[in-house]
């Protein structure tokens, strides 16, 4: 039997322009001799729908479009992910062939952990239908059913299935593929059947899909693999004679499974008969990883974020630091540099050097760069607000006017001509509150809001070796806001080698000022750090979105109240 697993990008809510992209990869695999093609979780609808499940008229029209495409699909079967409507709303797979919808799966194990909210919308299916395909048991399933053992594939294989169909939308974080890999592999051989594993790629909103689409053995050996962070067609060979089956281990996983309920559903459909097949040549795909892995992720998340909005232009203050380097390089490779405004706009903090950085960052990069001046608005502030701020010391209000009128600039071009502002801050500087409010927190799409300084400087490197885009300069130099004479970063924070390590624990971790000290942390630094994690939460809740990277981002994932009075560090936040 040939399968295809059609890795696509859809676009939530567009429910014609999928259903087109998905009769379209239906069409490719048909060209391809594939005897079945599968598409990932909810494609019809895109993934995740979130509240557009909750309107009646959304389910329908995914529902029609579903009529759609099962009335124009013949000589291939589909499997694809949909919205279904039977009393209750489920999270569904369908297989269509022959202008019909033979057989229905509903999602059994709905995630509401982390990113996924899926109780909120969608009821657990109970049945599990197994097809008769040309000679092959298929059994259907819809991403997170295949994360536990004793689930409906253990079920499904009990009853004979063979191959073993597992649609999904699987967001991506750095690190996320091998052990998933590894995960659905065990599967494979403990069931002893074949696994075709189809994901969804692209952005939506904070949200990047990764694809890596893979098919198994039932020794758990991956037999084809599709590509990282690309739309494929990645088609496959799979026998249909009977597989080596470990019964014992499936043995215990299906009984374990019995208390799920699932009632089994028996139905042929004959296989379209598509004449002699050329052998295929094995497709195996090399994984990103690393520095190149993060990048992608960062360039498909924020280019889907334009693209699927119709944003053509994206706009950038360039400061000559490293994070304003870096997502320029990002939004030119994401966008084309002809579709990235950079602007330059001095103050009298402004050094040489960062000027002269910035232009060289916007010559690689081959992207148009503009300059201002804002020391004609930063007198005129200082004029109006001297009588108040006569005889008090300057500080950080005086400062912060300067990053509250470049980003008027910034969004001041943003209106005339229609670009998007992309805001430059990292999650360091995010997460400890280091940034203006209104200011230099402001923007369309934060591309590094999950990216630590000091992922931020390995990703420069790792682009400079694809070509030159960043001076080295722009990496080496210590960090500085440029508000006030002589200013770095570490007069504000403790140095990003120290800062990020505790970050990462305490944020995505978890992890209590006792451990982390335990760790090798400086108690007074981590306590400092804390203090300025909790306190600053009013402050990210202003910020825009931007792509998730790690395992626990800003925004989606972490979701603490903004009033709060615990602290781990005893007393009151702040």
């Amino acid at each position: 039997m040939r399968i295809a697993l059609a890795q696509v990008n859809p676009t939530v809510g567009d429910l014609e322009g999928n259903a087109r992209l998905i009769l379209d990869w239906t069409d490719r695999a048909r060209e391809r001799g594939a005897d079945l093609v599968c598409f990932p979780e909810l494609a019809i609808t895109g993934y995740p729908p979130e509240d557009l499940v909750l309107k009646p008229s959304f389910v329908r029209d995914n529902l029609a479009q579903l009529e759609r495409i099962a009335k124009a699909v013949k000589d291939i079967a589909v499997i694809v992910g949909f919205v279904d409507q039977e009393g209750d709303i489920f999270n569904a797979a369908a297989l269509v062939c022959d202008g019909e919808v033979k057989t229905v799966y509903h999602k059994v194990f709905l995630p509401n952990y982390g990113v996924f909210d899926e109780k909120r919308y969608f009821a657990p299916g109970h049945a599990a239908p197994i097809v008769d395909f040309g000679g092959a048991r298929l059994g259907l399933s819809v991403c997170e059913d295949v994360w536990f053992p004793a689930g409906p594939l253990a079920w499904e294989a009990d009853h004979g299935a063979q191959v073993l169909i597992n649609i999904n939308g699987s967001p991506y974080h750095y690190g996320k593929r091998a052990p998933r890999e590894a995960m659905i592999g065990g599967r494979a051989a403990d069931y002893g059947a074949y696994i075709a594993w189809v994901n969804t790629v692209g952005g939506q909103d904070e949200l990047v899909f990764d694809g890596n689409s893979v098919v198994f053995d039932p020794r758990g050996k991956v037999i084809a693999r599709a590509a990282s962070f690309d739309e494929e067609l990645l088609v496959c060979d799979v026998p249909t004679g009977p597989p080596h089956r470990p019964t014992e281990k499936l043995r215990r996983e299906a009984e374990a499974a019995e208390g799920l309920e699932l009632e089994v559903s028996e139905l042929d459909v004959p296989a379209p008969s598509v004449g002699a097949k050329p052998p295929l040549e094995r497709r195996l795909a090399t994984p990103l990883e690393g520095a190149a892995e993060i990048y992608a992720a960062v360039v498909l998340g924020t280019r889907d974020y334009m693209h699927k909005q119709g944003f053509q232009k994206a706009v950038i203050g360039m400061s000559g630091g490293a994070d304003s380097a870096l997502t320029a390089a990002i939004a030119c490779d994401a966008l084309g540099p002809e579709n990235v405004i950079g602007v330059r706009m001095t103050s009298r903090y402004t050094s040489t050097e960062s000027v002269e950085d910035a232009g060289m960052t916007a010559e690689y990069l081959g992207m148009q760069l503009m300059d201002f001046s804002i020391e004609p608005p930063h007198e005129a502030f200082e004029k109006i607000v001297s009588p108040v701020f006569a005889g008090t010391k300057p500080g950080v209000a005086e400062e912060n006017v300067q990053p509250r009128i470049r980003s008027t600039i910034l969004h001041a071009l943003s209106n005339k001509f229609g670009y998007i502002v992309l805001s430059t801050g990292n999650k360091s500087e995010l997460a400890t509150g280091y940034g203006t409010l209104y200011g230099d927190i402001a923007g369309g799409y934060a591309v590094l809001k999950d990216i630590t300084k000091t992922t931020v400087y390995e990703l420069c490197r790792y682009r400079n070796t694809l070509g030159p885009a960043i001076p080295e300069r722009v990496i080496t130099k210590p960090p500085s806001a440029e508000l006030k004479p002589g200013q770095k970063d570490t007069d504000s924070l403790p140095p990003y080698e120290q800062l990020d390590p505790i970050l990462i624990g305490y944020i995505e971790d978890d992890l209590s000022p006792e451990e982390l000290v335990s760790n090798g942390h400086d108690p007074k630094v981590v306590a400092r750090v804390i203090q300025l994690v909790d306190r600053s939460e009013y402050k990210r809740r202003q910020a825009p979105p931007g792509v998730k990277i790690t395992p626990r981002a800003f925004g989606r994932d972490r979701r603490m109240p903004i009033v709060n009075r615990y602290s781990p560090n005893g007393g009151r936040p702040g």
